[in-house]
Formats: structure tokens, C-alpha cells, sequence
């Protein structure tokens, strides 16, 4: 199965990830990146310098609320799945998910907003080995791309 993905990117807040988010999507066919809340947009130098070019080519969108883009997207079928560390959430690795897929991503410290978990469909998370919780938002937003778009086989049972 081929997946079509479109990244949300929520209350995002260093440009540098931001054009992070470009550069990524654009090694991984995602379709369009919706940026929300006060994520910032492009054109910014800092953005630019991180995409390498890729925030002139990789579509994208900027909307303030992000639970429209959510309902426009669910609407055109797409399942919503946040990227987040909590008690549903799936290892990334073994994620089967849908066909169409929105990654939605959070602010670097907090997140994705309770809120905005609550219209996910999904939730799914790296699996961590080291004494960190954590990854930088756009590493993470990379490996769940890297997982989505190359999925592996199913563990044997």
C-alpha cells in the first residue's frame, strides 16, 4: 500500500524546525504541510536555510485553527495521527494505520495539545532506549515519516 501523508504542524515555535518539517517532507512525498497555531511560515531565512530549497516546492498552507484543518481533512478522508508520547499510543514501528494519513505534530516542549488528541484517530509514538524521553520535534517527525512511508512487516506472532 502506498500512503499519501500530509503533515500538521501545530504552535511550532523555531523556524529552524520549521524548515526542518520542508526538508523532511520532501525526502518522504508528503503531499502538503498545514502549518497552525503560530507556527511560522515561510519566506523566513531560517526556514530557508533548513529546507535547502524545499519550502519553494513542498506545497503548503497556513490556517490559525487547526481543528478545521483536522475536519477538512477527515472530511477528504484522511486519518488523523498525532505523534505523542501517551497511554494509547502505538510504537511507530509496528503502526498499520490507513491509506491517507495526517502526521500531526506539537510544540517542542509540550506537544501536541490534549485538545487536539482528542480528534486524533490515532496516536503513535517512537520507542526510546536512552535516559531521554524525547526526541527534537522535526528528528521525530523524520523517523515517523521514515516508518509510515516504509512500513515494516508485521512482527512475527
Amino acid at each position: 500500500m502506498e500512503r499519501r501523508i500530509v503533515l500538521l504542524a501545530h504552535n511550532i515555535r523555531s523556524l529552524w524546525n520549521v524548515g526542518s518539517f520542508f526538508r523532511t517532507a520532501d525526502a518522504f512525498s508528503v503531499e502538503k504541510i498545514f502549518l497552525t497555531g503560530y507556527t511560522g511560515t515561510p519566506p523566513r531565512r531560517e526556514i530557508s536555510k533548513t529546507a535547502l530549497g524545499a519550502d519553494e516546492w513542498v506545497p503548503w498552507e497556513f490556517q490559525k485553527d487547526p481543528v478545521s484543518v483536522i475536519n477538512s481533512l477527515r472530511e477528504e478522508g484522511y486519518s488523523i495521527v498525532a505523534l505523542e508520547q501517551t497511554e494509547k499510543a502505538t510504537d511507530v514501528t509496528v503502526y498499520q494505520g490507513k491509506e491517507k494519513i495526517c502526521l500531526l505534530v506539537g510544540h517542542e516542549v509540550t506537544g501536541v495539545p490534549k485538545e487536539l488528541l482528542t480528534f486524533s484517530d490515532d496516536h503513535i509514538h517512537i520507542p526510546m532506549c536512552g535516559k531521554k524521553e524525547s526526541l527534537n520535534v522535526s528528528v521525530a517527525a523524520g523517523i515517523a515519516l521514515h516508518c509510515l512511508t516504509n512500513p515494516y512487516p508485521s512482527p512475527a506472532k
